[in-house]
């Protein structure tokens, strides 16, 4: 890797530790309302698929170690607790929504891929970890792993979408 590549990595880790903490609880449920998916879809507009796993897993490694990135317990206890499976599923959809982005700034193109794959894939993770550490059934692991996310992972994905397109004009990169 060049060292272009190298800064843009280490901005997109930093970033994503520092929206981690623009957070808040919800009640009734063990998530939380981060601004770090925001910081994530950037990461996947911004990187290539393997640039982008690189960041999520440099992240959950800082975490796991005991770093304090995460929003809310740190270590390995958070990544085995029923919010862990929204940490693993962003390994997997945001380098795919980096694959989809496409060759050319697409605002519209951005946000479909978002909300059609990377969210998706997030809630997936997030509703396997809760039923299977808390023992829930399906219909209870989705109130409370995606409905209380929904509107605002659409808000957090639009935004990045639009700052994405702008600042990949302005860098002029794929």
């Amino acid at each position: 890797m060049q060292a272009r590549d190298l800064t843009k990595i280490s901005l997109c880790v930093a970033l994503c530790c520092v929206t981690a903490y623009i957070a808040f609880p919800l009640p009734f449920t063990p998530g939380y309302v981060t601004a770090l998916t925001f910081a994530m879809s950037l990461t996947a507009y911004l990187l290539s698929p393997r640039q982008t796993f690189t960041v999520i897993l440099i992240y959950i490694l800082l975490g796991a170690v005991g770093v304090p990135v995460f929003a809310s317990g740190q270590g390995l206890a958070r990544l085995l607790s029923p919010v862990g499976g929204f940490y693993f599923a962003w390994l997997v959809a945001y380098p795919l929504l980096s694959s989809a982005k496409g060759a050319e700034p697409n605002f519209k193109r951005y946000l479909l891929a978002n909300v059609l794959i990377a969210v998706p894939i997030t809630y997936a993770g997030g509703l396997i970890s809760m039923m299977i550490l808390m023992g829930v059934n399906f219909f209870e692991a989705f109130t409370i792993a995606v409905l209380p996310f929904i509107l605002g992972d659409i808000l957090k994905a639009t935004a990045a979408a639009i700052l994405g397109v702008k600042l990949q004009k302005i860098l002029g990169e794929r």
